[in-house]
């Protein structure tokens, strides 16, 4: 029988040695026991002693996760696919599923956790990239409509959620993809949407809604705060956007929905588009 059965105990130790998901033994409060090679080497150390003098909560994200894991295991005697964040003592983060179970002692009565690890960081890391590719407009970097769609079920479930939103336009852009081409108007988004990015904070999304329209979502702003952010945009814009643009904002009232509070930013920009033109009746182009 031997290497044709679990029951062969050389066969068993091969297969622990070989696997290449990581198995492990630990204590109930978090003492690392034993390890197999691929555990060990998904921790980033050198070798089971290494290993050993850290205890599972050291090895946590979040340390809140075990406690939670350990209540399903004193409920059920096991977890399947239980997701964690490890952070290594290399520094890296990784995410795996761990499948687990607890087995008492006979002889002590001590409780142990046997378990097995399948690092998804890969996975996890391409979701990721899905996910940004799906929200994120693919010539500028700047977010898409899909993000607007996620945003707007945030909308909903708040409804008394202080927000506010700019509408931005860039002046005369059909002139000037007429004129140098569109290459060259492709330059200008991309230079736009930068020069937005810089100009807001790192929490407050830059989202690209049309050809040469970009909308930007403050987080937490009432109509004061909305218009003050509004005035040091257009005077950002004068001294250093790289081309000249129009702007119209709004503040979310009580339950007002996302599109609306957009809507409502388009037409103040639309307001300030007239009182454009009828100082400059000929739509100059100045790029």
């Amino acid at each position: 029988m031997r290497f044709r059965s679990l029951s062969d105990h050389e066969s068993l130790l091969q297969f622990v040695r070989n696997l290449g998901e990581g198995l492990y033994i630990t204590t109930q409060d978090g003492r690392i026991l034993d390890a197999n090679p691929a555990c060990v080497a998904m921790f980033g150390v050198e070798s089971l002693d290494d290993l050993t003098r850290y205890r599972a909560t050291d090895l946590l994200v979040d340390p809140r996760r075990r406690q939670v894991q350990q209540d399903l295991l004193a409920r059920d005697g096991a977890v399947r696919d239980f997701e964690l964040e490890l952070r290594c003592p290399d520094g890296q983060v990784r995410t795996v599923l761990d499948t687990s179970y607890a087995v008492h002692d006979p002889d002590t009565g001590e409780l142990f956790y046997h378990g097995v690890l399948v690092d998804i960081t890969p996975r996890k890391q391409l979701e990721a990239e899905l996910v940004e590719m799906s929200t994120h407009d693919a010539l500028t970097g700047a977010l898409n409509r899909r993000y607007l769609d996620q945003l707007d079920e945030q909308f909903k479930r708040d409804p008394a959620s202080r927000w506010g939103c700019l509408f931005i336009d860039i002046d005369h852009f059909k002139q000037y993809n007429d004129e140098f081409g569109h290459q060259a108007g492709d330059r200008i988004l991309v230079r736009m949407a930068r020069f937005l990015m810089r100009h807001v904070r790192a929490e407050e999304a830059v989202v690209r809604v049309g050809g040469d329209e970009f909308v930007v979502i403050l987080c937490d702003a009432d109509a004061e705060q909305t218009e003050a952010i509004a005035q040091r945009l257009r005077a950002s814009g004068e001294r250093s956007a790289p081309v000249p643009f129009s702007l119209g904002w709004a503040a979310r009232r009580p339950n007002e929905p996302l599109v609306r509070m957009i809507d409502r930013a388009d037409q103040g920009l639309l307001s300030v588009r007239v009182a454009q033109r009828r100082s400059d009746p000929r739509g100059r182009l100045a790029f």
